[in-house]
């Protein structure tokens, strides 16, 4: 499809015009204007390679792996998956494969076996999802309501890809492969 390029009329606060911007970062996640995660992974993907000098420098000298699985798992996968529930559903393979080559490089300089990104959100997206549903005060409680059967969650109704892939259908899913 060729993007529409529409023309908006300036949102006024208190007689003022909002400055429009391309992307913003909120609570250290990049929001682009299109709603596409490319900026934040990018970002995130930049951040890490910049630590994986710090990992080289200790492998270089001769830290033990552990300490090397450690300083990564510190250092590196704690910003490769920052919020990675909400964003890694509806990022695109290029961009996955953008955060495994950083993950793949880390393992080859640590020398050990380390999880990858889609384990991962696998794993938080599926411990949020049991937090929300033991919270019964939760907003988003209401989103996992059983079948009849009272063994599987209702699966939410989506026309669009994007809403497919996103955090609750990709949870329930994730529910209901597991029981």
């Amino acid at each position: 499809r060729k993007r529409q390029h529409r023309s908006y009329s300036p949102l006024m606060i208190s007689g003022t015009p909002v400055e429009r911007v391309s992307s913003f970062k909120y609570l250290g996640v990049n929001i682009s204007e299109d709603l596409t995660w490319t900026t934040h992974i990018q970002t995130q993907v930049k951040k890490a390679r910049q630590r994986l000098y710090h990992l080289r420098q200790l492998r270089k000298f001769r830290v033990s792996p552990a300490i090397l699985k450690t300083f990564y798992r510190g250092a590196i996968e704690s910003v490769l998956t920052q919020c990675i529930t909400a964003w890694y559903g509806n990022s695109t393979s290029h961009d996955c494969k953008a955060l495994q080559r950083v993950v793949r490089l880390s393992e080859r300089i640590s020398g050990s076996a380390l999880p990858s990104l889609q384990d991962i959100f696998t794993k938080r997206c599926r411990g949020r999802a049991t937090k929300i549903i033991r919270d019964i005060n939760h907003p988003a409680n209401s989103h996992f309501t059983l079948l009849p059967s009272g063994k599987r969650f209702r699966s939410l109704m989506a026309k669009t890809e994007r809403l497919r892939r996103s955090f609750f259908p990709q949870a329930i899913r994730l529910l209901n492969s597991v029981t």
